[in-house]
């Protein structure tokens, strides 16, 4: 019996607007299939998903989707709420998260998975009707619970974790029930536990005779995968059956590969800095409404400190982190202090802010996609999600040192939206590192990034964190992303902290 062919592409070449990024590509997904994606960051993972999906027009050769219209057969988990305006707009500050009276305004996840979302601001709610559910409530409640998001139904929009988003994202994806089903990185941002979850739903959803293709790591491929797929620089560099031989990444790579060196060795420290600690807190308690998120936090940050900040998703890292970055009001309810200072005492958001690079999934979720990469590096100098004022000659010469000393140079013209996910992350890493600040804040900052860029990362952050005056607050799911010079730990479950040694 002939193997049914779902899409192929013969000879293809794939455009956006700035150029070519698939090149003569030979490739076709047959039923039971499942294809994991692999390659480094920029080599077309991305794209060739846009393009299957129908999102990018194939320029020369062509593209058979004989299973059907892609509308109708072909689904990409979103990775972001630009799917529906109402619902990117009822979400486009993520500060909105941790603000109780402004994420009143945020839908919850049933409005969204059923379609009930209703415009930011509609007061008189008969004054915009609504279509009737877009699901049976047994469907949802099937879906919900294989993707473990039962107990989210209810809850707004803002106030999810990253892991509980990505997963109700996955969710309105399975709902349609598609028979091809695309993810980009979908394990990106999840703790163990909900990683080996997501293993076995996909490995279910593959059972149950949905296709998948996703782009991956090698390390995150699910059992379910018959076929591996390798892209560099935009073409096919390998096909083989999962079962071949996968090699992983050289752990060991040149380690000025993605830096530039020179530059590197001119990087200064920052100006020996004016507090004896970054971060004081007593007693530090967060909750909304019945729900505990920070449970008596007593913590201590000495300037120099290199800590890693561990826990599940949901076990208020985020929170933790809002508070020290000054977005999150209820900081004024708890005693605790920055920089030597008592938070609420005179000091604005702003004086907070340019003592801290900040990089966070967060931030990747909501960043404006407009922005060119030079104008997204040098927004972090002002903290703003966008440029807003004319740079000071210093000013330009500190973002052009970033573009350069990550190698970004080429890409500075492009915006963001044209950029592949890993060198979105690069690009917000250079935006974090802009101001040489103090105190670095990164929350899961390698999460899209290829195993080479993700150890250069950690190499470049045990190099600028040499210096005894530097702190580093790190956040990872990954136990072999946090860099060598964390030596001290907070763990969070369910709130509560415990503090640790990392090593010895």
């Amino acid at each position: 019996m002939p193997t049914e062919t779902l899409l192929q592409l013969d000879n293809a070449t794939v455009r956006r607007p700035d150029g070519v990024v698939l090149k003569n590509i030979n490739w076709a997904l047959n039923a039971g299939e499942h294809w994991a994606i692999t390659g480094p960051t920029g080599s077309g993972k991305s794209s060739l998903l846009d393009t299957l999906s129908g999102r990018l027009p194939v320029l020369s050769g062509h593209f058979h989707h004989p299973a059907g219209p892609l509308r109708d057969t072909v689904e990409r988990v979103a990775n972001d709420y630009r799917f529906d305006r109402r619902v990117a707009s009822a979400a486009q500050f993520y500060q909105q998260r941790f603000n109780a009276d402004t994420a009143e305004e945020s839908p919850t996840v049933w409005e969204v998975l059923q379609n009930q979302v209703r415009p930011v601001g509609t007061h008189d709610l008969n004054s915009v009707p609504l279509p009737p559910p877009a699901y049976p409530e047994n469907w949802l409640a099937e879906v919900a619970g294989q993707v473990n998001i039962s107990h989210l139904l209810e809850r707004k929009l803002t106030s999810l974790s990253n892991g509980e988003t990505r997963r109700t994202l996955l969710a309105r994806s399975l709902l349609r029930r598609p028979r091809i089903l695309l993810l980009d990185n979908p394990f990106v941002g999840l703790d163990v536990d909900s990683r080996q979850r997501l293993h076995q739903v996909l490995n279910t959803v593959a059972a149950e005779g949905i296709s998948l293709v996703l782009a991956t790591s090698v390390q995150e491929i699910p059992a379910c995968i018959t076929q591996v797929l390798t892209l560099q620089d935009g073409t096919i560099a390998g096909s083989a059956p999962k079962a071949a031989q996968v090699q992983l990444p050289n752990q060991s790579p040149d380690h000025d590969a993605l830096t530039n060196p020179e530059l590197l060795r001119q990087w200064h420290t920052t100006t020996p800095a004016a507090f004896t600690h970054a971060v004081q807190m007593q007693g530090v308690s967060v909750q909304y409404n019945e729900q505990t998120v920070l449970d008596n936090i007593n913590w201590t940050v000495r300037r120099g400190d290199k800590w890693a900040v561990l826990g599940p998703n949901g076990s208020g890292k985020s929170t933790l982190l809002s508070l020290i970055t000054a977005d999150n009001p209820q900081g004024y309810r708890n005693h605790y202090s920055l920089f030597d200072r008592k938070r609420g005492t005179g000091e604005s958001i702003w004086d907070i802010k340019q003592k801290i690079g900040f990089v966070s999934p967060e931030v990747h979720l909501y960043f404006p996609r407009d922005l060119t990469v030079w104008k997204a590096v040098a927004s972090g100098l002002f903290d703003t999600a966008g440029l807003f004022r004319k740079l000071t000659h210093e000013q330009t010469e500190q973002t052009h040192f970033v573009l350069n000393l990550l190698k970004l140079e080429d890409l500075r013209d492009k915006r963001f939206a044209q950029l592949s996910t890993g060198q979105q992350r690069w690009v917000l890493l250079a935006r974090a590192l802009v101001k040489n600040p103090p105190l670095l804040i990164l929350d899961e900052p390698c999460q899209g990034l290829d195993p080479e860029h993700t150890i250069q990362f950690r190499n470049l952050i045990d190099k600028l964190c040499q210096s005894s005056d530097r702190t580093l607050l790190y956040v990872s799911h990954y136990a072999e992303d946090i860099p060598r010079c964390v030596t001290r730990v907070l763990r969070l479950t369910a709130g509560k902290g415990v503090v640790d040694w990392l090593h010895g």
